[in-house]
C-alpha cells in the first residue's frame, strides 16, 4: 500500500458528506439501527455497534439522532428488516469495486447497483471476483495539521499501542491495525488526545490500478452514483486516480 493514501478518498468523502450531510446521517442511523438490533443497545457489550457509534460521532452526527437509532432498534418495532448485501464489479479501466448495502429490498438494490455500473462503463461481476484483492483492517487516519507530534514520536506511541503498521504522507499520517485490535488501539491513541480524521474498520486495497483522465472520470462518476443510492453503505475500490482529475469533478 505504501506511496497509495486515503486521504483524497477521505477529503473527498467529507466534502460529499458535507453537502449532503441529511442522507449521510440516514445511513449512518440505518447502520447503528442494525448493529443495535442484532447485538444490542450498549456500545460497551456491542463491538459493531460501538464502532457504527464512533463512525457517526466523526461525521458530526447529532446524539439525539444516535439515540433515537440505538431505541427504536431495541424497541418491539418490526416495520423494518434490513439485509446486509455485497456486490461486486470492475469499473472504468479495469478498476475493482466492493460495494457494501443495507437494504429491505435486494432486487431493488441489485438493479440500481448495476444500472450504476452499466452507465458509468463498468461491468458488475460475480461474488468473489475481486474481494480477493481487498482485505480487512483497521485504518486510522491523522491530519498532520492536527497533530503536534513528530513523526518519530507519533511512531513510538503508534508501536506501544499495538498498531501493524504507519505511512506516513504529505497532509496525514495513516495507521493500519489488525481488525481484532482497531479499538483497543484506537482507545490507547485517543488517550494520549490523538484524534482522527477518519476511523474505520474497512477493505483495503492489496494492488491498485492506474487510471487515466477518462476512465478516472467515468470512475468518480460511478462512485458519486453509487454513494448517492440511500441502501449504499460503503464503497471500496483499488482506482490509483491523478490529482488533477479530481480538482476537475
Amino acid at each position: 500500500m505504501a506511496g497509495h493514501s486515503k486521504w483524497k478518498n477521505i477529503q473527498r468523502r467529507k466534502n460529499a458528506q458535507d453537502s449532503k450531510r441529511g442522507k449521510v446521517f440516514m445511513k449512518l442511523a440505518k447502520e447503528i439501527f442494525v448493529a443495535a438490533r442484532s447485538g444490542g443497545g450498549d456500545p460497551e457489550t456491542n463491538p459493531s455497534l460501538r464502532l457504527a457509534v464512533d463512525k457517526a460521532k466523526s461525521a458530526n452526527m447529532p446524539n439525539e439522532n444516535i439515540d433515537r437509532a440505538i431505541k427504536k432498534a431495541t424497541g418491539d418495532l418490526d416495520d423494518v428488516q434490513y439485509e446486509n448485501v455485497t456486490y461486486e464489479g470492475y469499473g472504468p479501466g479495469g478498476a475493482a469495486i466492493m460495494v457494501n448495502l443495507l437494504t429491505d429490498n435486494k432486487n431493488r438494490a441489485a438493479a440500481d447497483v448495476r444500472h450504476a455500473f452499466s452507465k458509468n462503463n463498468g461491468n458488475m461481476g460475480e461474488n468473489g471476483c475481486v474481494s480477493f484483492l481487498f482485505s480487512r483492517r483497521g485504518s486510522l487516519v491523522i491530519d498532520r495539521s492536527e497533530i503536534n507530534l513528530n513523526e518519530d514520536e507519533l511512531m513510538l506511541q503508534v508501536i506501544e499501542a499495538g498498531a501493524e503498521e504507519m505511512e506516513t504522507h504529505e497532509e496525514s499520517f495513516e495507521i493500519y491495525t489488525d481488525p481484532q485490535e482497531f479499538q483497543n488501539v484506537k482507545n490507547l491513541l485517543e488517550e494520549s488526545d490523538i484524534h482522527f480524521v477518519s476511523a474505520e474498520v474497512t477493505m483495503l486495497p492489496e494492488t491498485y490500478t492506474h487510471l487515466e483522465e477518462q476512465d478516472g472520470e467515468n470512475m468518480l462518476k460511478l462512485l458519486d452514483m453509487l454513494e448517492d443510492n440511500d441502501d449504499v453503505q460503503d464503497v471500496y475500490h483499488n482506482a490509483d486516480i491523478d490529482d488533477d482529475v479530481y480538482n476537475q469533478m
